[in-house]
């Protein structure tokens, strides 16, 4: 795992690229689905590789610039009547010296990303149309090479089929080296590919293409489109991805938010639908939750509960599986299915010197450049007004920082309330709006040095009425396994309350009910 100095707090800078030879009706809606990207900590740029046959969807791309910044337009060269991209009604015609000047196209728009510094560039065909939050995910995948995913009816009449693929050419099943497989087996193993496919996640694939998020460091590994000599596979795209697999670099398909294809005419209807769906789903003023949390060994306590009550409101996730031993990651996957998580997997716990722990988490959750903060834990989650009144909460662009109050429950339906015990009776932050210019500073103690940088509320901050409920002490055996833990950890009672140590098996505790 990633150790050291906090990451740049600089906007990471994206070019968005594509060679366009396109439709205007098809161009419009590509260009649309652009402006729609969710990038608030990111920097983007356009490069436009103008190869259109059509003055008018040559216009369009004027436009993009003059409504936007950071738009680049390299006009094409080319005037062979054998590089027209011919479209029917029934499939698109290439031929080999289009492939490669395509081809060529790209590697010049690798040159640009590479010379100017870029952290990332994403590729794309411009007959796609793209859900506002993919290219954030794609960045918070945290993958050299990574593809959206979409699906294509390659005739009219034939079943959608992804653009990613397992093996050489198009192969869609799971095959072993010298393995033989009946037409059967082929069939099942299909089956089970596209079943996975239409799960949301991130898988490794063999093969990708035309929606594809490229990393600086998969840029200078030498990644390029130039043809294999040695291999007569068909597409540009083939021999990219044996290339960098050849350099080292794995290949990824995302899920989360497929792309549209608009193939043929046929498909401008649904083009239509997909940006009219996507526009209704996206919050409209509210900022993007990332809910950071870390876990060991949680499956058999209150993990699905909790993540089951964030799921409601989260946009995504940054987990830390601190060197669980059971089927905690998992749970964190399933209760979150559908919405993007990023998990890192610890394979020794960190929490014995746990400033290094929450430093990694901050680190971690940076990666995906986040909006909002949710600092919980996997014992704890909110009453339900929360639910209700986060919107506002999120909208507040004066706030910072929000307080909550926290009760420690001693039962599922009683909290603790003593002279020791009253968290409650003072605010805690657990909500943070993410300010990349502040300079935030730990309390750098080996246990208690708090969930966020000690220095945070000397940002402006608000109180909230809201309560948040901790369940970690609700049950005795629970109580018992904490006690022995801060006894290893911290035997001085150097870092926390010797008395509150001391008081965690209090056989008659005081105990309030609970009132929603």
């Amino acid at each position: 795992m990633r150790e050291g100095s906090f990451l740049s707090e600089k906007k990471r800078r994206v070019l968005i690229a594509s060679p366009v030879q396109q439709q205007p009706t098809i161009l419009a809606l590509f260009l649309a689905s652009l402006k729609r990207f969710h990038a608030d900590q990111l920097e983007l740029s356009y490069l436009f590789i103008d190869d259109n046959t059509d003055a008018t969807s040559s216009q369009l791309l004027e436009q993009f610039t003059a409504a936007r910044e950071g738009v680049t337009i390299i006009r094409s060269e080319s005037s062979d009547s054998q590089d027209v991209y011919v479209r029917t009604d029934i499939t698109h015609c290439w031929n080999e010296q289009l492939i490669w000047k395509v081809a060529h196209f790209k590697n010049r728009i690798i040159e640009h990303a590479l010379e100017s510094q870029f952290d990332y560039l994403f590729l794309l065909d411009s007959d796609l149309l793209l859900d506002a939050r993919t290219l954030a995910q794609l960045v918070a995948d945290d993958k050299d090479i990574v593809s959206e995913i979409f699906w294509t009816r390659w005739q009219p009449d034939a079943r959608p089929q992804p653009q990613v693929w397992l093996h050489d050419e198009y192969g869609q099943w799971e095959r072993g080296r010298g393995e033989k497989l009946s037409d059967l087996e082929i069939a099942e193993r299909l089956e089970q590919f596209y079943a996975m496919l239409n799960e949301p996640g991130v898988y490794e694939v063999g093969g990708l293409g035309a929606c594809t998020l490229l990393s600086r460091r998969a840029l200078e590994a030498g990644v390029h489109f130039g043809p294999i000599s040695n291999l007569t596979f068909w597409g540009e795209d083939r021999h990219f991805c044996i290339r960098a697999a050849a350099l080292g670099l794995r290949l990824f398909v995302d899920t989360h938010y497929p792309a549209y294809h608009i193939y043929r005419s046929a498909d401008l209807a649904g083009a239509e639908r997909f940006l009219q769906k996507e526009a209704e789903v996206q919050p409209q003023t509210r900022g993007r939750l990332t809910l950071s949390m870390i876990v060991r060994n949680e499956s058999s306590r209150y993990l699905r509960q909790a993540l089951e009550q964030h799921r409601q409101y989260i946009d995504d996730a940054v987990i830390i599986d601190d060197g669980s031993t059971d089927d905690t990651a998992e749970v964190c996957l399933q209760a979150l299915e559908g919405i993007p998580v990023k998990l890192i997997r610890n394979e020794v716990s960190r929490f014995s010197n746990e400033i290094t722990l929450r430093k990694q988490q901050w680190e971690e959750t940076l990666t995906v450049n986040p909006e909002w903060i949710l600092n919980l834990d996997a014992d704890e989650w909110f009453e339900q007004s929360f639910v209700q009144e986060l919107d506002s909460l999120l909208q507040n662009r004066s706030t910072n920082v929000f307080c909550f109050r926290l009760y420690d429950f001693w039962s599922l339906h009683s909290y603790r309330s003593d002279a020791i015990w009253q968290a409650h009776e003072s605010y805690r932050p657990f909500l943070l709006r993410y300010d990349p210019a502040f300079d935030y500073k730990w309390k750098n103690t080996p246990q208690h040095c708090g969930r966020f940088p000690a220095n945070i509320l000397e940002l402006p901050h608000q109180l909230s009425g809201i309560r948040l409920k901790h369940y970690g002490w609700a049950k005795e055996e629970h109580r018992r396994e904490k006690l022995h833990r801060y006894q290893l950890l911290d035997p001085d009672a150097k870092y926390g309350w010797k008395e509150q140590y001391l008081s965690i098996l209090d056989n008659n505790p005081q105990l309030v009910e609970w009132q929603e």
